[in-house]
C-alpha cells in the first residue's frame, strides 16, 4: 500500500481553487487541478456534493475518487452570512468553479460581475448542459441528455439494434478535462500577460461534440449519416472485436495496408493480400464482414493469452480486452502502477489510478485522501478573521455545517 505523498513542489502550488460544482464535471476538473498542487476547495452545502451518496457496500467511492487532494467548507450559501465568508474567501482564490443551472447564481447575488468587482483576475468556470445562453439553457444539465443529443450514441452500438449510451461518465469527464484546460489557458492569460479574469462557459453538450471529430464535414459531403457499426471501423479494416475460445475478447486493428498484409500471412492466409476484394483499404472496409468471418474463426481457435502472444509474435497489433479484474492483475499495469492502493478508514486500502499525465520533471501526486464534510471550516475562515466565538454562532446559526463522520455527508452512510 502506497502511503500519501509529501512532495516538495508541485507545478500549481499557490493556485487556490474555490469548487462549488457537483457531480462529477466539476470533480474531474478540480482533481487533475488538485493532483497537480492547486488547493482545491470544495464549497459543499449541508448536504454535501452528491457524490458523497454515490455509495457502493456504504462506501462512497466516487467521492474518495474525485475529492482526493481536496480541502472540504461546508456553507449553507441560502443564509446571507454564508455568501458573505464566501466572498471574503474570494479574493485569495485563482480560480471559481459553479455547476448551478443557469441564473442561479446570479440569483443568490453571485454573478460574475461580483465575482470579478471583489476580484478582478479571477477565473470563473461555468458548467452546465448545454451553456449559459440559447433556448436549451434551462434544460437538466444530465450527461445521459448530452450524449444523446451530442450524436454520440447515434453511432455507438450495432447496426441491428437501438442506440448505445455510455455505461460511463463520458461527457462529465470529457468537459472536466476540457476545463482543466481553459481554466488554465485563462489564467495563464492573466499570470503571464496581465490580462483580466474572465468566464469560462463550459456546457457538457460543446466538449463531447468537439471529440467525435469531422462528422459535420463528412455528412456534408456525402449526406450519409454515419451508420452504428459496432467495432467495426469505417475508415479501415480489419478492426473488431473478436471471440476466444474462453469466451474472452482480443481486440485488432490493421489501419495501414502494410499491417493488414502482416495479419493475412499470420492466419496463414497469404492469398488474401492480392484478392481483388481485400487487396486495397477500401476494399477491406467494403467487405468486412467476410473478412472479420475469416479472422474470427482463426481467433476463436485459441485463448485470450493464446491470441495476444501469437499475434504480437508476428507483430500484429493486437491487445486483450480486459475486464477490471484483469486489469489489476495485469503486470503492466502493476508495474506503472497504473492503479495504486492508499490507507482508507472504510476499506482499508482505497485503489485509486495514478495522476495522468506524468510529468517528469514536477510530477502531481496524491497528498491526501478525501475530506469529511466542512473538514477544513476552521482553518480557511480563520484566514477571514472567523475566530471560535464567531465559528460557534455561523454552526448554530446554520451557515455552516461540518461532520464528525469520515467522506460520507452526515446522515447519508
Amino acid at each position: 500500500m502506497k502511503p500519501y505523498e509529501t512532495v516538495a513542489r508541485c507545478p500549481l502550488d499557490g493556485v487556490r481553487v474555490l469548487d462549488l460544482s457537483r457531480l462529477v464535471a466539476g470533480n474531474t476538473l478540480t482533481q487533475v487541478l488538485g493532483d497537480f498542487g492547486a488547493e482545491v476547495i470544495k464549497v459543499e452545502p449541508p448536504a454535501g456534493d452528491t457524490l458523497r451518496a454515490w455509495q457502493t457496500n456504504g462506501v462512497a467511492t466516487h467521492w474518495k475518487l474525485y475529492s482526493r487532494n481536496k480541502k472540504s467548507l461546508c456553507l449553507e450559501l441560502r443564509k446571507p452570512d454564508a455568501r458573505k465568508l464566501l466572498l471574503d474567501l474570494l479574493p485569495t482564490a485563482a480560480i471559481f468553479i459553479e455547476s448551478f443551472r443557469p441564473g442561479t447564481l446570479e440569483t443568490m447575488g453571485l454573478a460574475p460581475a461580483v465575482l470579478l468587482e471583489r476580484n478582478p483576475q479571477l477565473v470563473i468556470v461555468r458548467i452546465s448542459g448545454w451553456g449559459q445562453d440559447g433556448p436549451y439553457r434551462r434544460r437538466p444539465g444530465f450527461g445521459t441528455l448530452v450524449e444523446g443529443m451530442s450524436g454520440f450514441a447515434s453511432f455507438n452500438g450495432f447496426a441491428d439494434r437501438e442506440p448505445v449510451l455510455p455505461p460511463m461518465y463520458l461527457a462529465d469527464t470529457v468537459a472536466g478535462l476540457y476545463g482543466a484546460a481553459g481554466a488554465m489557458i485563462a489564467l495563464r492569460e492573466v499570470e503571464r500577460n496581465g490580462g483580466r479574469g474572465q468566464v469560462i462557459d463550459l456546457p457538457l453538450l460543446d466538449p463531447l461534440f468537439a471529440v467525435l471529430g469531422p462528422q459535420a464535414a463528412n455528412y456534408r459531403l456525402t449526406g450519409k449519416v454515419k451508420p452504428r457499426t459496432g467495432s467495426r471501423s469505417t475508415n479501415a479494416a480489419p478492426r473488431n472485436a473478436y471471440r476466444c475460445r474462453d469466451g474472452r475478447y482480443v481486440g485488432l486493428s490493421a489501419s495501414t495496408q502494410k499491417m493488414a498484409e502482416r495479419v493475412f500471412r499470420s492466419i496463414g492466409r497469404a492469398d488474401l493480400i492480392d484478392n481483388p476484394r481485400y487487396r486495397t483499404n477500401a476494399d477491406r472496409v467494403q467487405h468486412a464482414e467476410e473478412l472479420d468471418a475469416i479472422i474470427g474463426g482463426f481467433v476463436a481457435q485459441r485463448t485470450q493469452a493464446e491470441n495476444v502472444a501469437f499475434f504480437e509474435q508476428a507483430e500484429v497489433t493486437i491487445g486483450p480486452i480486459y475486464d477490471i479484474s484483469q486489469i489489476l492483475e495485469d503486470p503492466h499495469a502493476r508495474e506503472r502502477e497504473l492503479i495504486a492502493d492508499y490507507p482508507d478508514p472504510d476499506m482499508g486500502a482505497f485503489p485509486m489510478h495514478h495522476v495522468a499525465p506524468r510529468l517528469h520533471g514536477t510530477p502531481g501526486a496524491i497528498r491526501t485522501p478525501a475530506p469529511r464534510l466542512g473538514e477544513h471550516n476552521r482553518a480557511l475562515l480563520a484566514e477571514v478573521g472567523v475566530d471560535e466565538a464567531a465559528y460557534a454562532r455561523l454552526l448554530a446559526a446554520g451557515a455552516v455545517c461540518e461532520s464528525t463522520g469520515s467522506t460520507a455527508a452526515s446522515g447519508e452512510e
